[in-house]
């Protein structure tokens, strides 16, 4: 058991690390001589997850379930991974719905509480055609209990839902709602999002802006520089944000400098600054060399 123990923590330190290939080896090895051991199993469809193996991921599942029928998690898992092998391949996707649904519908049996296989169906049932069972009415149920779990995520879900359904107003409404109630970052990036997505950028930077000021995140001064820059407005208050990222940066914040001096970059091609355009895109490319937008952005600057 103490073998077994520490077996498992050195798999979480590797996928802590993201050293997915070495996890996937130790648990491989692990089961060799432990065949039934159902935790290992599912670290070994983890593993595969991780590194878009699909396959793996859902025979090592459809072992758990077999397994330990009556285990919501394990269903869910396996309706996850069913789901992403049917987005990748679109002409076995249709011989996969019928299994997905099965999946993600028992989770929720089993499990009164089961936040995740919620949202599950309810993004299944809005994306799905009509002809292979997609229903905005099945949707908006399983919201209504998400509702009942957490009325962030039930909101969270109704704007998803009207979002995906093209009723502004109403994703709109209920994205407010789940800030109001909530207030997490999650709930602020949705509305930041659907805003982005509609094309209303002054509404996206206010609404960023009420997120620094609930949350203080320094990464926030670089998502109100990145929309300045992609629609050239309000240019004086997305220069000043993106150096207020540079001088505050840190690993944390996740979005490496390169990018925040490429947003610089354009917005002093707005301005048709092209010098200091040059100055700023010049950077971005030295740290990292291979993005391809980078380079497509100094074009577009020597030809100001």
């Amino acid at each position: 058991m103490c073998f077994s123990q520490a077996m498992l923590d050195d798999v979480q330190t590797l996928f802590e690390k993201k050293q997915f290939i070495k996890a996937e080896t130790q648990i491989i090895n692990y089961l060799k001589e432990n065949p039934n051991h159902l935790k290992a199993i599912e670290l070994l469809g983890d593993a595969y997850g991780h590194q878009k193996k699909w396959d793996g991921a859902i025979d090592a599942y459809k072992k758990l379930v077999v397994a330990k029928p009556n285990t919501a998690n394990y269903h869910y898992k396996y309706g996850g991974v069913l789901g992403m092998k049917a987005l990748q391949n679109k002409l076995k996707a249709i011989g996969l719905i019928g299994d997905i649904k099965k999946a993600f519908t028992k989770a929720a049996e089993l499990d009164e509480n089961h936040i995740e296989t919620r949202w599950a169906l309810v993004e299944l049932y809005m994306q799905l055609p009509g002809v292979f069972g997609g229903s905005k009415a099945k949707s908006l149920t399983y919201a209504q209990e998400l509702e009942g779990l957490s009325k962030v995520d039930g909101y969270l879900a109704k704007g998803y839902i009207n979002e995906y359904d093209d009723e502004p107003e109403l994703a709109e409404k209920y994205y407010k709602m789940a800030i109001q109630e909530g207030g997490s970052l999650t709930c602020f990036n949705k509305l930041t999002s659907f805003y982005v997505s509609k094309n209303q950028p002054n509404k996206a930077i206010e609404n960023i802006e009420e997120a620094h000021k609930k949350h203080h995140r320094n990464a926030l001064h670089y998502q109100i520089g990145k929309v300045a820059a992609e629609y050239n407005v309000k240019l004086k208050k997305g220069e000043q944000c993106l150096h207020v990222y540079l001088k505050n940066y840190s690993l944390e914040d996740g979005v490496p400098k390169a990018w925040a001096h490429y947003r610089l970059a354009q917005i002093h091609a707005h301005q048709n600054n092209k010098e200091t355009a040059l100055k700023y895109i010049d950077l971005a490319i030295a740290q990292l060399p291979k993005i391809k937008p980078f380079k497509a952005e100094k074009e577009k600057i020597l030809n100001l």
